[in-house]
């Protein structure tokens, strides 16, 4: 079909030496093979959901991440939190003793 299509636009180019509309029309025809093939970048076409896959892969991957590593330093956070505030009250214990 791909080979059919290039002979078709090279059959066009070449009557375009005859009258150049031939030129424009073969010009036409490329671009919307190129972009049914996937070359081009249509508004609301899908060309662009490679990307946003790759994104919202890379976003999925760093919540992961977070969630992971996070809620482990969040819970040894609150641990030192704890000792710090415990700590605080004894020394207030003992100085309020003196």
């Amino acid at each position: 079909m791909f080979v059919l299509l290039l002979v078709l636009v090279l059959v066009l180019f070449g009557f375009g030496f005859l009258h150049p509309v031939w030129w424009l029309i073969a010009a036409v025809l490329v671009v919307v093979i190129g972009r049914s093939r996937g070359g081009g970048r249509g508004i609301g076409g899908d060309s662009g959901s490679g990307e946003y896959r790759e994104y919202r892969d890379r976003r999925e991957r760093q919540d992961r991440w977070d969630r992971r590593y996070i809620r482990q330093h969040r819970a040894r956070w609150d641990r030192e939190d704890r000792h710090d505030r415990q700590d605080r009250h004894d020394r207030q214990d003992r100085q309020d003793r003196r």
